[in-house]
């Protein structure tokens, strides 16, 4: 069931993960947030089947709750004009996919040289202690990955709300 489970909230993850970037549907910045609160809650759905409970509540409170509410208050303080089509430049495309490829790189070197996990999940339950320390070692991979998302979605509504075309 846990296995179930698991690959339930991953695939949820990463797909609405990829709908925040690219939403073939909308471009609607507003509709990309709603997706990114998706991504974060189905991401707290995995931090409660690693047993860390705190910070899938943490996640749900700090990240989707205030957080977001931040990005759609930008949203709708810059008001941007209805959905434009923008054209891509290839400029634009050989930058993203360079930075893409060396993060994809950094990423691939950084998870080679991490010793392997331990087999039972420490045990983090009361003291704040355990629990930073257990954060520091075993899982700063997934708050950075979510930094990561968080400043893709903030760069994404700041390029969406411009007003004047580039």
């Amino acid at each position: 069931m846990q296995d179930l489970l698991f690959y339930l909230f991953s695939a949820l993850t990463l797909g609405c993960a990829f709908l925040v970037v690219a939403n073939p549907v909308s471009r609607d910045p507003v509709t990309s947030a709603m997706f990114l609160v998706l991504t974060l809650v189905s991401l707290s759905g995995l931090f409660v089947l690693l047993h860390a409970y705190f910070l899938a509540a943490i996640q749900v409170l700090v990240y989707a709750g205030a957080v977001v509410v931040l990005f759609l208050f930008v949203i709708m303080l810059l008001d941007p004009p209805a959905t434009q089509r923008r054209r891509l430049r290839r400029f634009g495309l050989v930058a993203g996919g360079t930075v893409a490829a060396g993060l994809a790189g950094i990423l691939g070197s950084a998870l080679h040289r991490l010793p392997p996990a331990p087999t039972q999940p420490p045990a983090v339950e009361g003291a704040t202690v355990p629990l930073g320390e257990a954060l520091f070692r075993q899982y700063v991979l997934p708050f950075e990955m979510v930094s990561c998302l968080l400043l893709v979605a903030m760069v994404g509504v700041i390029l969406l709300s411009r007003k004047d075309p580039a």
